[in-house]
């Protein structure tokens, strides 16, 4: 049985040129199925990437509570006072505590891809924000001056968007700003970010003396359950306390979920198409080898043999398509800088990610693919009449 098997599929494979056309046709709707599909993939995982990837253990995020957002949320300076007394808080070398109230926002910025205008987070912040960051580093230039119009950008914003290079005025909103310094924390979402002084931004834009988020380093990871009796215990407070790790991680979760809410019904629909182009491709394969087949029958083998080297060809051609598809979409899209809407409606700078996962993902919607297109041909070739071999051409 092994060896009409063998036979039967080593046939079928190299007739495979005697229609090349149809064979191509397939393997290139296939291709494109699979490369839609990690498409979709690879930007909800850099997406995903870019914001889990955002944070540490040891800084705690606090928000008005019951706010999802820092837009959202708002709270007071004595708020600010009550956390730098808290538990659990880490302390400068010359005893300061590491916290850092911090206001959020939108300003509008223009896209280099399409010219067209997009939210930007404007993050007012003071001294101790950079301590509250790890791996941050100035790429460029310098930081702002405190009290002044001055503005440092993150890395992210300054290859998604145009006229924030270093030493360029721009104008946000009504006032106009200098850009001394370009940013990095090594592709986490704080890139996307353009930081002013807090005081600034609160005078500008009428905020008082209030923040809308607090950071505080903490002294531990553990340290934050400390944060929270203590914030449970204070009515002054009334904060959501989490770690900000969990915090991005929540954020991640919605508009990466509705990119692949959207990829994979196109990927369904367009792979509805490819299946009826391997159908055909397939039963083009049989009825064009009936006589050889029906030959094979006559001289003792099975039709179970003719029906798996059927199988085994769709499904080899589903495979080539699937590798085609995942190999162009690595080379096009993984790495691929892009931006778009975050759960705080400003823009995110991110790259596209295509990993393991989303190819073996893409392999398998192939090979499905290539099973139900080669299934109902398989099953007639298993039960060619052996009086084909007798057909007249």
């Amino acid at each position: 049985m092994f060896n009409q098997i063998g036979a039967v599929t080593m046939i079928n494979l190299r007739s495979i040129p005697q229609r090349a056309g149809l064979s191509l046709a397939t393997i290139i709707s296939i291709a494109l199925v699979t490369g839609v599909l990690l498409g979709f993939l690879a930007m909800s995982n850099g997406f995903r990437a870019t914001l889990q990837g955002t944070g540490s253990e040891s800084v705690a995020v606090m928000l008005r509570a019951g706010s999802q957002a820092e837009l959202n949320s708002g709270l007071s300076s004595d708020q600010v006072r009550l956390i730098e007394e808290a538990p659990g808080i880490a302390r400068d070398a010359e005893g300061a505590p590491l916290v850092s109230g911090e206001l959020f926002v939108i300003v509008d910025g223009i896209k280099r891809s399409s010219q067209t205008e997009a939210n930007l987070p404007l993050r007012g912040v003071g001294t101790q924000a950079l301590a509250l960051r790890d791996g941050f580093q100035m790429v460029e230039g310098r930081m702002f001056e405190p009290g002044t119009n001055e503005l440092v950008v993150g890395a992210g914003v300054i290859r998604e968007f145009s006229n924030f290079d270093l030493g360029e005025t721009i104008r946000l909103g009504p006032n106009e700003w200098v850009i001394v310094g370009i940013f990095s924390t090594g592709g986490s979402v704080f890139d996307s970010e353009i930081w002013a002084d807090i005081a600034v931004i609160q005078n500008l834009y009428n905020r008082g003396t209030g923040v809308q988020s607090i950071r505080a380093r903490l002294t531990s990871p553990e340290a934050i359950t400390e944060l929270q009796a203590y914030e449970e215990g204070e009515p002054r407070l009334n904060l959501d306390v989490q770690s900000e790790t969990d915090f991005f991680a929540g954020q991640a979760g919605g508009t990466a979920v509705l990119i692949e809410i959207i990829g994979w019904p196109l990927a369904i629909v367009m792979a509805i198409g490819a299946l009826a182009g391997a159908w055909n491709t397939m039963y083009s394969s049989v009825d064009t080898r009936m006589r050889e087949i029906a030959t094979l029958r006559a001289i003792g083998f099975s039709g179970f043999a003719a029906a798996v080297g059927t199988m085994v060809e769709s499904l080899v051609l589903a495979a080539i398509g699937g590798l085609v598809g995942a190999g162009a979409t690595y080379l096009v899209f993984n790495g691929v800088s892009a931006s778009t809407l975050g759960s705080g409606f400003t823009q995110v700078v991110f790259s596209f990610a295509v990993t393991g996962g989303s190819v073996l993902a893409g392999m398998i919607m192939a090979v499905i693919i290539g099973f139900f297109g080669g299934l109902v041909p398989a099953i007639r070739s298993a039960y060619v009449p052996l009086l084909t071999v007798h057909r007249s051409e």
